[in-house]
């Protein structure tokens, strides 16, 4: 994600940003996308329910950029199926050059393809009621199967599973995806509880160092104070 991106895909990233309605003036990317309230803004523009802008307070301390970050990669981009790794996050709050248009194009891809496959379940919807109990049979057909191969060839590799979950009904694939999105919050959950650790490290070594040089101001006091 922190690849360079050729001059057609910059293009395309500037192009597509440009149509979109943000409550910012777009003058430097790097720094208007830098606390991430506006890759918020984004998502909200095409994915309404997906985003709420509440969680996300525009700011100029890197604390908050960085927990503007965290949010969106734990409550919205998982929902995409991608995240921001800290490494990139931590070069987007501090506004680095050429960081922030690899993710804009990855963000651009991923919320096309949910777009696309919003579509494709509401028009599946329409016919669900009739299909779906002939899925179903397919689907029991196709476990009693398998089962019946593990029982007579236990010796033999089995079948990838692939084409059965492609067979599946998209309401069905919808559940084993949002299991897989509440484990990427629980990844998250634990990056964030990392950081606020690093964090309090930083806090406890800086204390450290002003009790070192506290006590070297009191003895130095004191020793002029003998020699008096």
């Amino acid at each position: 994600m922190d690849a360079e991106l050729g001059e057609d895909a910059l293009q395309e990233v500037y192009s597509w940003i440009d149509q979109i309605p943000l409550s910012r003036a777009k003058r430097n990317i790097a720094r208007d996308f830098s606390d991430g309230v506006m890759a918020a803004e984004v998502v909200k523009h095409f994915l309404p329910k997906v985003v709420e802008m509440h969680n996300y307070i525009p700011a100029n301390s890197s604390e908050q950029k960085l927990t503007n970050w965290v949010t969106l990669n734990r409550k919205v981009f998982s929902k995409l199926q991608f995240r921001v790794p800290e490494e990139v996050v931590k070069k987007l709050v501090k506004s680095s050059s050429g960081i922030i248009e690899p993710v804009l194009y990855t963000l651009k891809q991923r919320i096309e393809e949910e777009l696309h496959r919003k579509q494709a379940v509401e028009g599946y919807s329409n016919r669900s009621d009739q299909t779906l109990p002939d899925q179903t049979h397919l689907l029991m057909h196709s476990f009693e199967k398998k089962g019946q191969a593990y029982q007579g060839e236990l010796g033999h590799n089995p079948r990838s599973g692939y084409e059965e979950y492609s067979a599946l009904d998209p309401k069905i694939r919808l559940l084993l995806e949002e299991k897989e999105q509440a484990l990427l919050a629980l990844q998250e959950t634990v990056e964030i509880l990392q950081m606020k650790v690093h964090r309090l490290e930083h806090l406890v070594q800086l204390k450290d160092l002003r009790i070192d040089d506290l006590t070297r101001h009191l003895e130095k006091h004191k020793s002029k104070g003998n020699a008096k």
